[in-house]
């Protein structure tokens, strides 16, 4: 049923919690697994200076420290917690909007199925869902597994 199965992380809880569904899915279905972190370039902080939004939008993200770590460290955990389970991943970052970037990356890479979180670290919620994951439901026609996390007391 699925062959392939897109998880959009940002590193938190949320996205955690979405990892676990995806690689429950993956393994059942023998997918191949992609983890994509989509550095926002329209939230960039204004105090960066000019070369710094230009390395951004050029895709050069290896070249800014804390982004390469937040990035790495997100799409890691994926991996990591895929090979406790003998499953590869695919591990991506990219720029732009990330319910954007998630639908054409979706389509690029025939997806069948998208496993993201409620909510990011974006911090205010919508009143369902977060905004990304909203507009990626709107993107695209891949279908969209949304995992909810609840935080504890």
């Amino acid at each position: 049923m699925y062959e392939r199965i897109l998880i959009p992380t940002d590193g938190s809880d949320v996205a955690e919690s979405a990892v676990e569904h995806a690689l429950d899915l993956a393994e059942k279905y023998d997918a191949d697994v992609h983890a994509l972190y989509v550095v926002d370039i329209d939230s960039v902080n204004l105090g960066l200076g000019t070369e710094q939004v230009d390395r951004l939008k050029q895709g050069r993200f290896g070249e800014m420290e804390e982004l390469k770590s937040k990035a790495d460290e997100a799409t890691g955990t994926v991996a990591e917690r895929g090979a406790e389970r003998d499953i590869d991943v695919v591990e991506h970052v990219s720029g732009g909007r990330p319910h954007k970037v998630i639908a054409d990356y979706a389509e690029d890479h025939d997806v069948d199925l998208i496993v993201m979180g409620s909510h990011g670290r974006a911090g205010v919620r919508r009143a369902l869902l977060g905004s990304v994951t909203e507009r990626t439901l709107r993107s695209t026609h891949v279908p969209v597994l949304v995992v909810d996390f609840l935080e504890e007391d």
